[in-house]
């Protein structure tokens, strides 16, 4: 396989526009790494590579899901997404929030230092609260470099302190320094894509902690159906009861049924959101048909298809029959 760049990750919020504007502006040209970088714009629209290609050398993009990695480009998270790496290429996904944020730093950084290791540099720039601290430790701890902006010099400080507090930082230094510094670093990093029978292995095929997917991890605990809280378990003799902590009882049949009723609900108040939302995507198709604009009529009833097709599993999952623990008779056995 190809030699692989090295990688720069950076992360940054509130007042991170500016701050990535003005380091990836006059990285040189010949830049030999690839540059990841999240900023919490959450699922609104992003300018960021516009921006970024009006000031700087280095070609900047929303990337789609397996885009191959290059040196010299630069990977902007898009809306409503992480923005991973894997050995060789882009991973991009829709899984659950971090820190309150999607794309958030975090995701990235750790997938970085999993596939990459001594061949990542970490950057925290400007942003509030911690997000991007526990992935900068996954790429000190794996081998790789981190650099953090000066809080003195950053419009908030929250992500820079954090990083400092709990990680052990390499380079601390203001904005301006950066850029010469990760150009003086990158010529001495070597990626090191774990390998595995002369192939490198991607992230989730190692390591489920390193991914930012949805996952079905043993729970935690048991909830009260009535309040949400947590429910202990006893046991009278022969019959089991749970019990939360202001008081609310089930044995384990009542138990099970009002799970059952809980999830029913859900599963209908989801099936609801999506019907309403085929409809609303139909009545925008007609308008934009109404205007003459066949494009994003095509755009809107593909998006109205989408929502119908989706709430038929839904009602797939609500129509057939489930097993009810403590009925009479018992459960025919599966593929009979």
């Amino acid at each position: 396989m190809d030699k692989a760049p090295p990688i720069v990750v950076i992360g940054a919020s509130v007042g991170g526009v500016d701050a990535i504007r003005a380091l990836t502006a006059v990285l040189p040209a010949d830049f030999a790494a690839a540059v990841f970088v999240v900023l919490h714009i959450g699922a609104h629209k992003s300018e960021l590579p516009l921006l970024l290609n009006q000031q700087g050398p280095l070609r900047a993009c929303h990337p789609r899901d397996g885009d191959p990695i290059r040196a010299g480009h630069i990977y902007v998270a898009p809306p409503d997404h992480h923005l991973l790496v894997e050995p060789g290429h882009v991973r991009l996904t829709r899984g659950p929030r971090e820190n309150w944020a999607r794309p958030a730093v975090d995701p990235l950084f750790r997938s970085a230092a999993q596939a990459y290791g001594a061949g990542v540099i970490g950057v925290i720039l400007t942003g509030g609260l911690n997000d991007g601290t526990a992935g900068l430790f996954e790429v000190k701890r794996r081998g790789g470099m981190t650099v953090v902006q000066d809080p003195d010099d950053a419009a908030d400080p929250g992500m820079p302190q954090s990083a400092l507090q709990h990680v052990a930082i390499d380079h601390r230094l203001p904005l301006r320094d950066i850029p010469a510094l990760l150009a003086a670093l990158v010529g001495k990093r070597q990626p090191d894509p774990f390998m595995e029978n002369g192939k490198a292995v991607a992230p989730r095929e190692r390591e489920d902690t390193m991914t930012a997917d949805y996952t079905l991890d043993n729970p935690v605990a048991v909830t009260c159906p009535d309040c949400g809280g947590g429910l202990r378990r006893s046991e009278l003799g022969t019959l089991t009861q749970f019990r939360c902590h202001i008081g609310h009882v089930y044995t384990a049949e009542v138990m099970a049924a009002a799970q059952f009723a809980a999830m029913e609900w859900s599963l209908g108040a989801a099936m609801r959101a999506l019907s309403e939302r085929g409809e609303m995507c139909r009545q925008m198709a007609d308008k934009a048909q109404a205007a003459g604009d066949e494009g994003l009529a095509l755009h809107w009833t593909a998006a109205m298809h989408e929502a119908k097709e989706r709430t038929g599993a839904l009602r797939d999952l609500l129509e057939r029959e489930w097993m009810h623990p403590g009925d009479t008779e018992p459960p025919t056995p599966s593929g009979a």
